[in-house]
């Protein structure tokens, strides 16, 4: 069902803030990997976690970027949160676009030895210019799905043996706006067949299908699977908006942005809800879709199809066994 015709919805503007800052309970002793965490909601929710206590890996691309970004989250911190611990922030090289470095980074995670209670996947890319990853694969589904899936997947056994233990997969409304039969497997890499918005919610679809999927597999256990709509968030996510729209739509667009949309701090409340909040265990919440402020809606029709979630939890697995080495 879409969204827009969910009194849920519509709900979640008139009530209250369901989470906060102040509700997030002590870190310490956590281990945490925020995808992204250099800029954004990524960076938003890498300085609450770390704020609260958690030892926080930020999983990003560009060590230069990333290395500024933790020294500023360190003196936020030390603002923000005055009686924290000195925040434990360490980087690590994560590239979406390239399956087997996303296979090397969550190995390199895992040779340190450490437990790993939270994996927020938060990066992304959106309606950017049609092109493939280094893997051959449409970029969008590449960096948003496929990175994601050989991260978290390589990284599973740790977070397992680290229970009571979350994962959080960021998805979007667009989720709800695909190519014709939600996933297009045989035509993925045709630009005939799909626009640049299309692509955007068949990527972010495919979070949904995922999360559910994952959930699902770890029912009987105590790692909490869930998904995430930030909501309208003003990050460096639409910097590619003017090859959609053009010059002047952009600045229409940015003025609107300014006035409406959160803040990343705000736009992070959501993904920190469900990856810290005691109600995700007490009410054993798992694979359920999540939009501001941690308000619990149904995503749409093919993001439900288990059908479709086992299709692409295969297909995934296939690309896998053909692009990354052993």
């Amino acid at each position: 069902m879409s969204s827009m015709k969910q009194l849920a919805y519509w709900k979640t503007y008139f009530t209250p803030n369901r989470y906060s800052n102040d509700l997030i309970p002590d870190q310490t002793g956590k281990v945490a990997i925020v995808t992204g965490a250099n800029t954004g909601l990524g960076y938003a929710t890498m300085v609450a976690l770390a704020g609260h206590g958690a030892h926080v890996f930020l999983a990003c691309r560009s060590e230069e970027r990333t290395l500024h970004a933790i020294e500023k989250a360190k003196q936020e911190i030390k603002e923000k949160y005055p009686r924290a611990p000195a925040p434990n922030l360490e980087f690590l090289e994560l590239d979406l676009n390239d399956m087997n470095k996303c296979k090397k980074a969550a190995n390199e995670f895992l040779n340190k030895g450490l437990p790993l209670h939270l994996l927020v996947n938060n990066s992304g890319i959106m309606t950017t210019p049609f092109a493939l990853s280094a893997d051959g694969i449409e970029q969008q589904f590449a960096v948003n799905h496929m990175g994601h899936f050989v991260f978290t997947t390589t990284l599973l056994d740790r977070i397992k043996e680290s229970q009571p233990s979350r994962i959080i997969v960021l998805s979007s409304h667009s989720h709800e706006r695909p190519v014709e039969g939600g996933i297009d497997f045989d035509t993925l890499n045709d630009e005939k067949m799909s626009t640049i918005v299309s692509r955007y919610g068949r990527s972010k679809l495919a979070n949904v299908l995922f999360g559910k999927a994952l959930a699902r597999r770890l029912a009987d256990t105590q790692v909490y699977v869930n998904i995430v709509h930030p909501g309208f968030v003003a990050t460096e996510l639409q910097r590619h908006n003017k090859d959609l729209f053009g010059p002047v739509v952009l600045r229409i667009l940015e003025a609107i942005t300014f006035v409406m949309a959160m803040t990343p701090e705000v736009g992070a409340l959501t993904q920190l809800y469900v990856a810290t909040s005691p109600e995700i265990v007490d009410k054993d919440i798992r694979g359920r879709y999540f939009v501001p402020i941690a308000n619990e809606i149904q995503p749409s029709a093919y993001s439900q199809d288990e059908a479709l979630q086992e299709k692409l939890w295969a297909f995934s697995e296939k690309l896998v066994k053909e692009k990354v080495r052993a």
